[in-house]
């Protein structure tokens, strides 16, 4: 089988490819890379040439050529660059208001420039793969999904590795095998809670919060604090830290040096040419790989707490994806978190709180008929009211991408909890798409 990686130059194309080369089923027989900038995709060419072992590899110079005909579309782009990102915070920051990619104002700028890219994909995709499966790795990955899903249906998945990292964290610390807990997990991407851990018929998590040592074994356990832990009941995806630490989120983002948009924009404008002429290419790359996990949520973190070991040695995203992959064209079925359409036709929904077409971040069972998302508990009312301010922010920001809506626009960033002033949000409004009339 094919697999078309859209964003072919991205800097964590290797993992993907490095995971392909030790899968031992063999699936795929050749990667097509298709990214717009050609010089990027060279340089991740030579890491790629270094793993010897892995599927045939060959770049598309048109989207065209990149998807037809292909079984399985790996998305992953990036509208805008690392230079859209660094205005989508910085500008933020100076408003006063968290920046970062994808949580509050950035991630609806982001979504406004990339919406549009996502739905023009999934036409392609549709009009020459019409039965590819996409999944989708592009943020905000659930507005993204939720776009290329108005295009393609249900053949689309969205992919996030922060639910899985929590769950494995969290079970290496209780210390049972991972095949013997099932996690409830809910929410939206990057913003859902972890509920609980069912082992044998027992849920270990309350036995969890109630110990302080092993809530400090763990990134989310120390990132909270086990006093706020409790205090929930769950244990939070570590995106909700900029939704419970605001303020200390905020103090710590204005009195870096650079944004984390920065810090990346700059180790890529180095990393990129270093890449290109390198004589050992891979570890050069290896080398910045490290480098990028630690600064992951630096925020958050004292100056001298690093990340946790097993997520800088990667098994994320890629696995997610490939086990993803695997259940798709295999049909042999796998328990997965991931972003899927709230409920289908005659079933019932994952969230009942929710529309049938919000796109939720639930555990799913994924199988060669697709994505069969798991009905879970009621979100509480904490729970429910941040889902549903920002399935608000996700309705208005897809329809000011879709129509070109100011006004839309301008209500997504008013209303989002994490902009504390509607003439602030205007402010960001013009800042973002330039002065013009609501």
């Amino acid at each position: 089988m094919r697999l078309t990686i859209l964003g072919g130059g991205g800097f964590r194309v290797p993992l993907v490819y490095r995971a392909l080369a030790l899968d031992p089923t063999s699936l795929v027989r050749e990667v097509v890379l298709f990214d717009e900038d050609p010089a990027r995709v060279r340089a991740i060419m030579r890491v790629l040439e270094g793993v010897g072992s892995g599927p045939a590899v060959r770049v598309a110079d048109q989207l065209d050529d990149a998807v037809r005909g292909t079984d399985v579309v790996f998305s992953a782009v990036r509208v805008g660059g690392t230079a859209g990102r660094v205005i989508d915070e910085r500008l933020a920051l100076g408003l006063g208001v968290l920046g970062q990619e994808t949580t509050g104002p950035g991630g609806i700028a982001y979504a406004l420039r990339t919406l549009p890219v996502a739905t023009r994909i999934a036409e392609r995709v549709a009009d020459l793969a019409p039965s590819a499966w996409v999944l989708n790795f592009t943020n905000p990955a659930g507005m993204v999904t939720a776009a290329m899903q108005d295009v393609l249906g249900e053949r689309v998945l969205g992919i996030c590795d922060s639910p899985a990292g929590l769950v494995r964290r969290v079970v290496r610390v209780l210390g049972v095998d991972p095949a013997r807990a099932v996690a409830g997990y809910a929410g939206l991407n990057h913003l859902g809670w972890l509920r609980s851990v069912v082992v044998d018929g027992v849920d270990l998590l309350p036995s969890l919060l109630a110990d302080d040592t092993a809530l400090s074994g763990f990134e989310e356990g120390r990132l909270f604090g086990p006093d706020l832990l409790r205090l929930l009941g769950c244990i939070p995806n570590e995106y909700l830290y900029y939704y419970y630490y605001t303020r200390e989120a905020m103090t710590a983002m204005r009195s870096a040096d650079r944004t984390r948009g920065e810090v990346i924009a700059d180790q890529q404008s180095d990393l990129y040419p270093r890449l290109a002429r390198a004589d050992d290419p891979a570890t050069v790359w290896d080398d910045a790989r490290l480098a990028r996990e630690q600064g992951y949520l630096a925020e958050a973190r004292t100056p001298t707490e690093g990340r946790d070991e097993s997520d800088l040695a990667g098994g994320g995203y890629e696995q997610v994806a490939l086990s993803a992959m695997r259940a798709l064209v295999t049909e042999v079925p796998c328990d997965l978190i991931l972003n899927v359409r709230n409920g289908s036709a005659g079933a019932r929904p994952a969230l009942e709180q929710l529309p049938v077409d919000a796109v939720v971040e639930v555990p799913t069972l994924v199988d060669g008929a697709g994505a069969h998302p798991c009905a879970q508990p009621p979100l509480d009312d904490h729970q429910l009211s941040l889902v549903s301010a920002l399935r608000a922010v996700e309705t208005a920001t897809a329809e000011a991408a879709a129509s070109g809506s100011r006004r839309a626009a301008l209500r997504a960033l008013t209303v989002h909890p994490l902009v504390d002033s509607a003439e602030v949000a205007r402010e960001l409004l013009d800042g973002y798409l330039g002065p013009g009339p609501a």
